[in-house]
């Protein structure tokens, strides 16, 4: 457990650090890095690329294939904040829709840019192939399940802390990348909580891919296939994951 307090620990101390830098800098101006939250409240999105930042150091450190598939959910879920800001479809299905119909949306991108990275992730985390498909399930779903729940302050950061503390008491790989993850959420739920901060889907994408990739590192055939279809289930009823957590938000 003292390995897991110290990963969690420079997580944490990453994640802060990365948000006040760019707090500082605000690179391109603050106004992109503002936006409107549920309530109309202006919120920064500074802890978005700072806890995705430092869940990629931090997962890399212990695996290079989850450090590499969470990078890319985040920089897929920057691309949809930037590109995807006007654009009120959600849910996979509108942006399969609109696939079909030409259009290539910034859901379709990130859609299929986070899949793609959990299978190679998987391929590297599991030596048989049917577990190489399913981590690449749990990864890319569990990465879209925070995603879905961040529809409320704090709601995503507080998703990764209860569901990743069960693997810090796992051995190996899967400890130290639920560690990150859990040390990342801790350090923006104050902000995303008051209202000051939202992680946006970058955050909220590289924090479920961690989650992902430590059950993937933590588990067998069983745990697997359990985790798979319940993120499975999660896409497929997407939209009532996203009510019941506004209901249960009280708005």
């Amino acid at each position: 457990m003292i390995r897991q307090g110290v990963s969690l620990g420079l997580s944490a101390a990453l994640t802060r650090a990365a948000a006040g830098a760019l707090r500082a800098k605000a690179p391109g101006g603050r106004e992109r890095w503002e936006r409107k939250n549920y309530a109309g409240r202006t919120v920064e999105l500074y802890a978005g690329p700072a806890s995705a930042l430092a869940v990629a150091v931090g997962a890399g450190r212990v695996s290079p294939a989850a450090g590499v598939a969470v990078a890319v959910a985040g920089i897929c879920g920057a691309y949809d904040d930037i590109a995807g800001a006007d654009d009120a479809r959600r849910g996979f299905r509108a942006h399969l829709r609109a696939l079909r119909d030409g259009e290539v949306t910034s859901g379709a991108v990130k859609l299929f840019g986070i899949s793609a990275a959990g299978l190679v992730a998987g391929a590297f985390l599991k030596e048989r192939p049917l577990d190489k498909l399913l981590a690449g399930v749990v990864i890319a779903g569990a990465a879209h399940f925070v995603n879905l729940v961040d529809v409320r302050p704090g709601r995503a950061a507080a998703a990764v802390l209860v569901l990743g503390a069960p693997g810090l008491f796992r051995a190996g790989a899967g400890a130290g990348i639920a560690a990150t993850a859990m040390g990342a959420a801790a350090a923006v739920l104050p902000d995303d909580l008051g209202e000051r901060a939202m992680i946006g889907d970058t955050g909220a994408h590289a924090l479920g891919a961690a989650l992902g990739a430590a059950v993937v590192a933590g588990n067998g055939r069983v745990g697997l296939v359990a985790h798979a279809a319940a993120v499975v289930a999660a896409a497929v009823y997407g939209d009532k994951v996203s009510e019941t957590v506004r209901v249960l938000g009280g708005t």
